[in-house]
């Protein structure tokens, strides 16, 4: 999440309040993410789709059970515990994401008239950009353990709902590019070297994760073609 000047007139408690990934309706929250305010945004989203992807992989494997698939019983147990856990944790980065919002406008808010006024105000956007990458930075985490999970039922799961898993390898790509460019945004504000190299780290990990995906929709369409 990026913020600027104009958007931090925005009052940050009622940002967070508004956002909620539990409550409300699909319609509710694109409304709010088509509004000119500073969140739900595309951290919102990419936590959305992150979800998103944790449910479907749910829905494939609860697909896949039955004395037909009693081999793959425990992997496909696995895939459903993790994954509803996954969905409730990238359910929770959504407003995890708009609260991280509230300390960057607040920051920005500092008065700026004198030399120490903008050095106390450098130092708390600089602060607060470290916070505001921790939602990103935890949907890529998420996102390798949902491909995690994907790559574990493309092999085993319920033909008849394959391109559902593929689906879910979509959504998690998407998340996973969209929050990559958001701490990439933030990067570029964080003094702290300690905060810019574990998000680096984060972000340079991205490239393989993206690849993974590509993998695995391209097995699911190499199968359904047989």
């Amino acid at each position: 999440m990026t913020v600027s000047d104009e958007i931090t007139e925005r009052d940050e408690t009622t940002v967070s309040n508004e956002v909620s990934g539990r409550s409300g309706t699909i319609d509710s929250f694109l409304e709010k993410l088509a509004a000119r305010t500073a969140a739900p945004a595309g951290g919102a989203a990419a936590a959305l789709n992150a979800a998103q992807a944790a449910a479907l992989l749910a829905m494939v494997a609860r697909y896949t059970t039955g004395p037909k698939y009693e081999a793959a019983s425990r992997t496909v147990e696995r895939v459903i515990r993790e994954a509803d856990q996954l969905r409730a944790e990238c359910t929770d980065l959504i407003a995890a994401d708009a609260a991280a919002f509230g300390s960057v406008a607040a920051a920005y808010r500092l008065p700026k008239e004198t030399a120490d006024q903008q050095a106390v105000r450098s130092a708390a956007i600089a602060a607060a950009l470290v916070t505001a990458s921790e939602p990103p930075a935890a949907v890529i985490a998420a996102a390798a353990r949902l491909l995690d999970l994907a790559e574990a039922l493309a092999p085993v799961g319920n033909r008849t709902v394959l391109g559902d898993l593929a689906a879910a390898a979509d959504a998690i790509r998407a998340a996973t590019s969209t929050s990559r460019v958001l701490v990439e945004a933030n990067l570029a504000g964080i003094s702290d070297t300690a905060a810019r190299d574990l998000y680096g780290e984060t972000v340079a990990r991205v490239d393989r994760l993206l690849a993974r995906a590509d993998a695995v929709t391209s097995a699911v369409r190499a199968d359904l073609q047989q």
